[in-house]
Formats: C-alpha cells, sequence, structure tokens
C-alpha cells in the first residue's frame, strides 16, 4: 500500500514555473515506477510523465517533452515534475501515481496508487 500526496500547485503567468511534489509514504517506495498525469476540465486524464524505479529512465508526453522534467528522490520518498515554459494549455489537476511495472506504460489502469491531485493554473 502506497499512499501519495501532491503539493507545489498554483496559479502562474504564461511562459512562467513551477515545481511539483509528491511525497509517499511506506518503505517500499523505490519499487514503484511513478507518475504524472493531468486532468483539465471537460478532458481525460492523460499521461505527462514516468520515472522508472531507478530514476535513470524517463518517458514523456509528446507535449511537455523539453519543457518538463520528473525526478526522484528515493531516499526522501519523492518524485518532482518541473515544469518550464507553461502555456495555458497546461492548466489542469495534475496527480501523481505509482506502477508496480516495468517499462514504458502510460494508461491509468496501469497505475495502482493514486494521490489526490494538485490545481495547476496558467494564465494568458
Amino acid at each position: 500500500q502506497v499512499q501519495l500526496v501532491e503539493s507545489g500547485g498554483g496559479l502562474v503567468q504564461a511562459g512562467g514555473s513551477l515545481r511539483l511534489s509528491c511525497a509517499a509514504n511506506g518503505r517500499t517506495f523505490s519499487n514503484y515506477a511513478m507518475g504524472w498525469f493531468r486532468q483539465a476540465p471537460g478532458k481525460e486524464r492523460e499521461f505527462v510523465a514516468r520515472i522508472r524505479w531507478t530514476g535513470a529512465i524517463t518517458y514523456y508526453a509528446d507535449s511537455v517533452k523539453g519543457r518538463f522534467t520528473i525526478s526522484r528522490d528515493n531516499v526522501k520518498n519523492t518524485v518532482y515534475l518541473q515544469m518550464n515554459g507553461l502555456k495555458p494549455e497546461d492548466t489542469a489537476v495534475y496527480y501523481c501515481a505509482a506502477d508496480t511495472g516495468a517499462g514504458d506504460r502510460r494508461e491509468i489502469h496501469d497505475y495502482s496508487y493514486w494521490g489526490q491531485g494538485t490545481q495547476v493554473t496558467v494564465s494568458s
């Protein structure tokens, strides 16, 4: 069982930056691949980024590649999403999620545990 708590969301102007954090409880955090998803109003939840348990391999949605960076600290049981060059279309609730599987997994059903989400709003 893993409990996830996101933080770091807020209101930012277009072109600005935010850093999201996701703190996990449990001693087995390093066993999980971690992902970030987002859901905009009226839209389905979509994949944003994923990081393997070692932190050495990452995956990104095309829409955020080159602007967002996912990282993790297995000592602090925390995964981060650094978001630069934010655009109004990045406005959404951002969720972190934990997955016991390996490889490039981007589907919601691949992830067993979810946080409650944090709101990111980008003004134009």
